[in-house]
């Protein structure tokens, strides 16, 4: 039984990977996501047997049946990483509750989109954000123990707190550092995780970025001055602290006596 939710979990979680695709590349282009998927290169429709999550990449060798033009990896990896968060999701925080179970899976999959699309065009979707916002508003509402006003106030305020940072680089880099996807994040961010855990998150962003800034200048020689989309760092300290957010406060609070 446990082995059959296994394969349906990660099905349903590669088949909104295989969805997430297409968002992450027509949403920067501003194209339609409407309509059958088509080839990158010569433009036709892809028929429904080479739509399959991941199998149908791997069954073409990873070119096009249409016109034998390489496919990018990038199709199966989100395809299998959005399987295995979805499976992260069901048996790490142990979600009983349907409601906040879709909305967590609405939240991760807003999440990878952001990550992906930030990365490769330097680009966030303000649909996505507001998408992104809505999943978390729903669900804080869908806990009865923290629905309320005073609590979504207290949840408001405290995307405030957390998206200060960013914004305050945002405007006196004059969008040459941050860009202004990356404070809506930012302030989603605090909402959903609290102002703690969203500090947390926003140290556990700057340090990748900056560990991963590092490697970049010394094996790729990339001048300090290039721009690397800071998104993607952002999604990893929001990620890590959804699955660990408790956990590592509880190490913080022993560590600091408090």
């Amino acid at each position: 039984m446990e082995l059959f939710n296994n394969i349906i979990i990660f099905t349903l979680g590669a088949s909104m990977g295989s969805f997430l695709n297409v968002l992450i590349d027509r949403l920067p282009k501003d194209e339609s996501v409407n309509g059958r998927s088509h080839c990158d290169y010569c433009k036709k429709k892809i028929a429904w047997y080479d739509l399959m999550p991941v199998l149908s990449f791997f069954i073409l060798k990873g070119k096009s049946r249409c016109c034998g033009k390489k496919l990018s990896w990038q199709y199966p990896l989100i395809e299998i990483a959005t399987g295995t968060i979805f499976l992260l999701i069901y048996y790490e925080l142990r979600i009983t509750n349907y409601l906040t179970l879709i909305n967590m899976f609405g939240i991760v999959s807003c999440l990878i989109v952001i990550f992906a699309s930030d990365l490769k065009y330097h680009l966030i979707s303000d649909y996505i954000l507001l998408a992104l916002f809505i999943f978390s508003l729903l669900f804080k509402f869908v806990i009865p123990a923290q629905a309320g006003i005073q609590i979504i106030g207290n949840n408001i305020l405290s995307g405030l707190i957390v998206s200060l940072p960013i914004f305050l680089v945002f405007f006196i880099s004059k969008e040459r550092a941050m860009g202004l996807g990356d404070v809506y994040l930012s302030a989603i961010m605090g909402f959903l995780l609290g102002w703690q855990e969203g500090l947390l998150a926003l140290y556990i962003a700057f340090v990748t970025g900056a560990v991963f800034g590092l490697i970049a200048i010394l094996f790729k020689n990339k001048k300090l001055k290039s721009k690397i989309a800071f998104g993607p760092f952002l999604v990893i300290g929001i990620v890590v602290m959804l699955f660990w957010g408790e956990k590592i406060l509880e190490v913080i609070k022993k560590l600091y006596g408090l």
